[in-house]
């Protein structure tokens, strides 16, 4: 508990020296990605485990979370663009919103990011918060991670002439205006909640009586933590950057990419799209890379707190699942701009069509290997 209470108190004196330095930007990243590193160990949100709590059990408990997350995000975004770009059908698209091309090559990437779920038992944000947890496959999905990012540079160009150069950019308040767009999105999102709950009852909860319990202890409802990350990711993008978890590390396999000399010298339009994609910077941390040291220190503190922190030495099974899927995993989210926080979440909760092809495509992407993978014997049902 002490030591817990020592990384946070050591997160706010680090944010507030940083702020003081003349750095708000990056006093506020890590506050952010602390904020967001509490909330997904607490409410256990992970994009895999939601669906495949649904895919196995139909328990929709976390794909409503879910739900609700994309609802309040798609509302404080859009307020946020009203007050930054109040006309939408001028045709330009509002800054840094990740709104990417629809095509092929999207839901290419959607499907390898949804079996590369499926292989290593979590997406990236997941992965990064149970590194705080001490997982033994962790470590190596991002290892893999790397890698697929490393595939995904020297696969690049011809995949960015065949199907991305000239792939549309489709943003939907351009065309039904903020209220439309907002409207045809809820719309939408209450499909999916009515799909996913028909004929299937939640699973009853006895909240606990403790309230020590209830916060630090036990799991959060999934509405509560997808609600404070829909209003976390709103504070984001007015503050900082949508939320995303991917750019940082793909830069560094830019980098590594570059210096071992197997990644082509310029990397065709890359630069110029939107999303939490990796562009050329030194050696210093980005303010994405602050946002994922907060998210890792912050979810260790939450986990040791709730006695959820229990490292275990890798079997071979594990290392093994967890390089081929985070491999899957990093190239998906290269050749999609993003992953299932920045490209799915934030690009969906922005308004933008490519968000809600990826959403699709990693989900299709993950029902075909959770079911292929296990009538091979390549995947265990969980236990």
């Amino acid at each position: 508990m002490s030591l817990a209470a020592g990384i946070v108190f050591a997160l706010l004196v680090i944010a507030y020296v940083v702020h003081g330095n003349g750095h708000a930007r990056t006093a506020l990243s890590l506050l952010f990605g602390a904020a967001f590193g509490i909330v997904l160990q607490r409410a256990r949100f992970c994009f895999f485990c939601m669906f495949r709590e649904w895919f196995d059990e139909r328990d929709p408990r976390g794909l409503s979370g879910l739900l609700v997350a994309l609802a309040v995000g798609a509302v404080g975004t859009f307020l946020v663009f009203g007050a930054w770009l109040p006309d939408a059908a001028t045709g330009r698209l509002p800054p840094d919103a990740f709104i990417g091309p629809v095509g092929l090559a999207l839901v290419l990437a959607g499907l390898a990011f949804g079996a590369g779920m499926a292989i290593s038992g979590s997406c990236v944000s997941a992965h990064l918060y149970r590194l705080g947890e001490g997982s033994p496959t962790a470590p190596f999905a991002l290892i893999g991670a790397l890698l697929g990012f490393i595939l995904g540079f020297v696969s690049w160009n011809p995949i960015y002439f065949a199907l991305i150069a000239d792939a549309p950019v489709v943003w939907l308040p351009k065309y039904l205006g903020y209220a439309g767009a907002l409207i045809a999105s809820a719309a939408a999102l209450a499909v999916i909640a009515y799909a996913i709950h028909r004929n299937r009852a939640a699973p009853h909860l006895v909240p606990s009586a403790d309230p020590f319990t209830a916060i630090f202890i036990a799991r959060w409802p999934a509405w509560i933590g997808g609600a404070i990350i829909g209003v976390l990711a709103t504070l984001s993008y007015l503050r900082v950057a949508p939320l995303g978890v991917t750019a940082e590390l793909g830069a560094r396999a830019r980098q590594l990419a570059g210096a071992a000399g197997i990644a082509p010298t310029r990397l065709e339009g890359l630069d110029s799209l939107r999303g939490c994609i990796a562009v050329v910077r030194d050696l210093a941390l980005s303010d994405n890379g602050v946002f994922i040291l907060g998210l890792i220190a912050a979810s260790f503190a939450a986990a040791l707190v709730a006695g959820q922190f229990k490292p275990a030495w890798p079997s071979a099974r594990q290392i093994v699942q967890g390089l081929v899927g985070g491999t899957l995993l990093g190239w998906g989210a290269m050749i999609g701009l993003g992953c299932t926080v920045g490209t799915l979440f934030s690009g969906l909760s922005a308004g933008a069509l490519s968000g809600w092809v990826f959403a699709a495509s990693v989900f299709g992407g993950t029902a075909i290997m959770l079911w292929g993978g296990r009538r091979a014997g390549l995947l265990l049902r969980p236990r």
